[in-house]
């Protein structure tokens, strides 16, 4: 999939631990698995962050798809709405140190995730 690769070279870019290559790169996978699947298609953007004391890797995914009618039930472990785990949304946010997810019923989806170096 060509946002494992794009998230892989912007890590590695970064300088990030393998293990936090790992993270990054297992949450953009199932996030971007999501948007496909779930929300039909839609973006990734991605952005490098620099406080100045670290740097850090933000990606946004984003679609127009169905949405999520209850994010809380979609964050619980073990729920799923097709055939899945049910670990992708809970999963990733474990991976990343920010994790901030959007819905509208009808209207799309946006996932945004932050990895410090």
């Amino acid at each position: 999939m060509a946002s494992r690769q794009k998230v892989r070279a912007l890590t590695q870019l970064l300088k990030f631990s393998l293990v936090d290559q790992t993270k990054m790169i297992t949450a953009a996978s199932e996030l971007s698995r999501n948007t496909v699947v779930h929300g039909g298609g839609g973006d990734l953007h991605w952005e490098v962050l620099d406080d100045g004391v670290r740097r850090g890797l933000r990606l946004l995914f984003q679609d127009q798809g169905p949405g999520i009618a209850d994010l809380k039930l979609a964050m619980t472990d073990g729920w799923t709405s097709g055939a899945g785990l049910g670990l992708g949304l809970p999963g990733s946010k474990r991976l990343v140190h920010e994790f901030d997810l959007q819905s509208t019923p009808g209207a799309g989806t946006r996932v945004s995730i932050l990895r410090w170096k």
